[in-house]
């Protein structure tokens, strides 16, 4: 699997993860729970692998050759 995320990409997607994790500890367990979770979750895991596949899809590429 080939990176398609910048190392500011990929600083990003990290800080918004967690974001979206704090976000869904703090707020009162509903259906915006489970998608702040999720959202998070994906967020991490693209910013950890230095892969996105919407990137792939739409033929984005931030990462520096």
């Amino acid at each position: 699997m080939k990176k398609n995320e910048s190392g500011t990409d990929r600083i990003i997607r990290l800080v918004v993860g967690v974001i979206l994790i704090l976000l869904a500890f703090k707020t009162e367990p509903d259906k915006w729970t489970m998608v702040f979770y999720v959202a998070g979750v994906i967020a991490i895991i693209t910013a950890a692998t230095g892969f996105c596949a919407l990137y792939k899809i739409f033929g984005v590429d931030t990462s520096k050759k």
